[in-house]
């Protein structure tokens, strides 16, 4: 009998964690809010449950892949949550990118009831963790790290034990700050060589050869050089990390000036209307910017 994985959320990540699991040859119980996900998650072999308290009924780890951690604490805590199984879970695998202290908070809570709760966060769009290219930052006790790491291996062998709990969210805001700059500096870059002349492949070419390099260029450099803003990783989502990178950095007393224009940046792409596209779409907000090519 396959041992069967529970999944609570089935949007770009939780579909790609989906697949990998399926490929590996576990069972998927799943839930969504949205019916047409789960009826997606079926069409891909997997099984639809009726409500998170139904999916931790069945499965032993149980992968959260949400949008905050307030959602979180209401799949777990909440009416029909998975603390309302009759045998709730004993692994909770959290990929949502959430509030530290809260995750921290929750681990607590959960190891008083003998559930191991782990802040696994996975720096990668849905596409690289699609391809096993993510990599797993997980917070909380190293044992149950250890015992879920088969499961973890499912979706990519590219992980490391970022520390106690919270410590996976730490991760995951600091990876997320630099790889976000990465890209609004990388956007900038191409309009710039665009009016100089130079044509967004042959400046993106030229980019990767330089010590300008950085990863970002070969995924988002190639959606922004295509104008291919489908989506791997939305626009939105990210803009809510890096107001939470922003509101850590207050709490700390620390300035982020970078970050802090950053987060005007997605604003206004957001309401010009960007926000579902891919992230690599913030290029379309720094080419409204541009000013007119003098005559």
């Amino acid at each position: 009998m396959k041992q069967r994985i529970g999944l609570v959320g089935i949007g770009l990540v939780g579909t790609a964690l989906a697949e990998n699991l399926l490929a590996a040859g576990y069972e998927v119980i799943g839930y969504d809010i949205d019916t047409t996900k789960c009826r997606y998650l079926e069409t891909l072999g997997g099984v639809a449950a009726s409500a998170p308290a139904d999916v931790g009924r069945q499965c032993r780890h149980v992968f959260l892949p949400l949008m905050t951690t307030t959602i979180v604490r209401q799949v777990i805590e909440g009416p029909a949550g998975l603390l309302e199984a009759p045998t709730p879970p004993a692994y909770i695998i959290d990929t949502t990118t959430g509030d530290p202290d809260e995750s921290a908070a929750l681990a607590q809570r959960l190891a008083a009831r003998g559930i191991a709760y782990l802040d696994a966060t996975i720096s990668g769009s849905s596409r690289e963790i699609r391809q096993r290219q993510g990599l797993f930052m997980v917070g909380g006790e190293k044992a149950a790290f250890e015992a879920c790491r088969p499961v973890l291996e499912a979706v990519t062998d590219r992980m490391l034990h970022a520390g106690p709990s919270g410590s996976g969210a730490k991760a995951k805001l600091t990876v997320n700050l630099v790889l976000g700059l990465n890209r609004l500096a990388l956007a900038e870059g191409l309009v710039f060589a665009e009016r100089l002349g130079l044509t967004p492949r042959s400046a993106l070419n030229l980019l990767k050869e330089s010590y300008a390099y950085s990863r970002v260029m070969e995924g988002k450099g190639e959606k922004m050089v295509r104008d291919d803003f489908a989506t791997d990783a939305r626009l939105a989502q990210h803009r809510k990390d890096v107001a939470l990178v922003l509101q850590y950095a207050r709490h700390l007393g620390l300035e982020l000036p970078l970050t802090a224009t950053h987060l005007e940046v997605l604003d206004s792409a957001i309401a010009a209307g960007d926000g579902d596209l891919d992230n690599a779409a913030v290029i379309r907000e720094v080419r409204r910017r541009a000013r007119p090519r003098p005559a």
